[in-house]
């Protein structure tokens, strides 16, 4: 069975964009649920996607094992998967991260952009890599099964997570540094890295990290995916599209500025990245996904391998990643 998932997106959830999930055909989507929210905060967020699964219980559900995927796409409707782009729901208290994963929380990042508790983010002059809290949470979340995202996270802390984990991680949303260089943008040694060890790449839409921005054409966008292939294998590539959907251009300000400035942090080097760039003209909503495939066909990809990016290859690491990690004792125990 093939199966269509969206590894990431930010969008302004109404009932319109859920009918469009479904005209699009799209089973599953990792939602950010949280950024700069503290733990009561995200609680709240979580409140509101209660109410949304029970107002459009035909159009979505909350997704919690890759069975859920399946079951999706039994019954017509979208899985939705909780994901976090900060650890700032966790506090300073590594009990929460167990305790979020209970509410449903798949992935978290480790940083968003600045410095966290955990790790050094990408937009940081320094990279000082995993802090004594990172370490200790990233072993909590393999514990637990909550993946650790290194999305807007630097290099140097990217790739001592991917050593320290005893889990594939995953960089939800971003792309080749070699195909278009953004600060997000991953360097080529470290998309190497990341597959070596399992690891997971979802492949973004979102303008700043395209080659020409808005203007970026389908055409391109599938060459750079067979180009990631290369670097991280056929198995470990998906899409994770960060769309935004129907946000307005005050939470642009909110995800850069959040609590830890009075100024205005426009990000990319620019001011004129104040607000939402215009999406490429083959990408506007969840209805344009499946249109992917074209492009991934005229890229020269093989069949198996474009079913994995549209979203079989989620759906395999979702299966190996949010379930609970046997302890030494339980494996112990199964040998004998």
């Amino acid at each position: 069975m093939t199966y269509l998932i969206d590894g990431l997106q930010y969008a302004n959830w109404s009932e319109k964009i859920f009918r469009q999930m479904r005209d699009g055909g799209v089973d599953a989507v990792h939602v950010t649920i949280t950024y700069h929210e503290t733990f009561r905060e995200t609680v709240l967020v979580i409140e509101q996607w209660n109410r949304w699964f029970e107002q459009y219980p035909d159009l979505i559900f909350q997704g919690r094992t890759a069975d859920d995927v399946r079951r999706a796409r039994e019954t017509g409707r979208t899985a939705i998967f909780f994901g976090s782009q900060n650890p700032s729901c966790i506090e300073d208290d590594i009990g929460l991260v167990e305790v979020m994963h209970t509410l449903g929380l798949r992935f978290m990042q480790l940083t968003y952009n600045n410095q966290s508790l955990l790790a050094s983010g990408c937009y940081e002059d320094n990279d000082t890599g995993l802090t004594r809290m990172g370490r200790q949470v990233v072993s909590e979340m393999n514990r637990v099964g909550l993946v650790v995202d290194m999305s807007h996270s630097g290099e140097r802390s990217t790739f001592e997570a991917i050593e320290h984990s005893t889990r594939p991680i995953t960089i939800s949303h971003a792309n080749p540094a070699s195909w278009h260089k953004a600060l997000r943008n991953k360097s080529d040694d470290l998309l190497r890295a990341l597959g070596q060890s399992g690891g997971f790449l979802g492949l973004s839409a979102y303008p700043h990290h395209l080659k020409d921005g808005s203007k970026c054409t389908l055409q391109s966008w599938c060459d750079m995916a067979a180009l990631a292939i290369d670097l991280v294998g056929s198995q470990n590539v998906g899409i994770g599209t960060d769309l935004c959907q129907g946000q307005p251009d005050s939470i642009v300000e909110w995800m850069r500025v959040g609590r830890w400035t009075k100024a205005i942090d426009y990000g990319e080097g620019s001011a004129a990245n104040a607000g939402f760039p215009a999406m490429p003209n083959w990408f506007h909503d969840n209805r344009d996904l499946a249109g992917i495939r074209e492009g991934l066909l005229a890229s020269g990809l093989d069949l198996a391998t474009i079913d994995g990016v549209m979203g079989d290859n989620w759906h395999a690491f979702f299966d190996k990643s949010f379930g609970a990690q046997a302890s030494p004792k339980e494996i112990q125990n199964a040998a004998e």
